[in-house]
């Protein structure tokens, strides 16, 4: 599958609103959580552990609402440093996320933390890459894609209606006004997922003809 397909997933991943003296107002989160299997209609798909390493561009990743990119991002990660609004910090389970608010002078934010706070809002969504993946149980109704490495992660938002089986794939360079009988990005899976059933039925058919030869 080509490297430059964004992926969205869009799910009910732990995220809760706090306040101390040091951030001020803030949300902490965990939008990409480690070796949770979930289904996406007919496959599913996991994210192994380690998946976000030193390697994966966390270069500038802004926090937005609902993946609205024309709006002012409530918070931003540049290169993760100390001094950026949005912390990105990895961990066991997954990718971990602190957002600073600026609650006093963004209505957005205000709004936002409020609605986190009360519980309205309970899911967050990611945009990234995937450089290395592979799949499992390829010949049953029901494969599995494992994610084992993510090669750039463009944005983080917090959503309204986190659902697993309500996931937007996008393919870069698509546009998604546009209607169509199957996602781009789903079609290009189940390429590959044909493409890797044909390459081990080739393999088991040369396997046994070196194995005939032999006898």
């Amino acid at each position: 599958m080509p490297k430059n397909n964004r992926e969205i997933r869009q799910l009910r991943f732990e995220i809760r609103a706090a306040e101390n003296e040091q951030h001020g107002t803030h949300l902490i989160g965990l939008p990409i959580v480690y070796g949770q299997v979930i289904q996406y209609g007919w496959r599913r798909e996991v994210i192994d552990a380690g998946a976000v390493d030193g390697e994966t561009d966390l270069t500038d990743v802004p926090f937005l609402i609902g993946h609205n990119t024309s709006m002012v991002p409530l918070a931003r990660s540049r290169n993760n440093n100390e001094n950026s609004t949005m912390q990105l910090k990895r961990v066991e389970n997954g990718l971990e996320i602190r957002v600073d608010l600026d609650t006093e002078n963004n209505l957005d934010a205000k709004k936002l933390y409020s609605a986190v706070k009360r519980g309205d809002i309970t899911g967050m969504s990611f945009m990234f890459t995937v450089d290395k993946s592979m799949w499992e149980d390829e010949d049953s109704d029901n494969p599995l894609r494992r994610i084992m490495h993510i090669a750039k992660v463009f944005e983080v938002s917090a959503v309204a209606f986190p659902a697993y089986d309500q996931t937007k794939l996008q393919a870069a360079g698509k546009d998604p006004t546009l209607e169509s009988d199957e996602d781009p990005l789903e079609s290009a899976l189940k390429t590959e997922l044909q493409e890797v059933r044909k390459a081990r039925k080739n393999s088991e058919r040369r396997n046994a003809a070196i194995a005939t030869l032999k006898k």
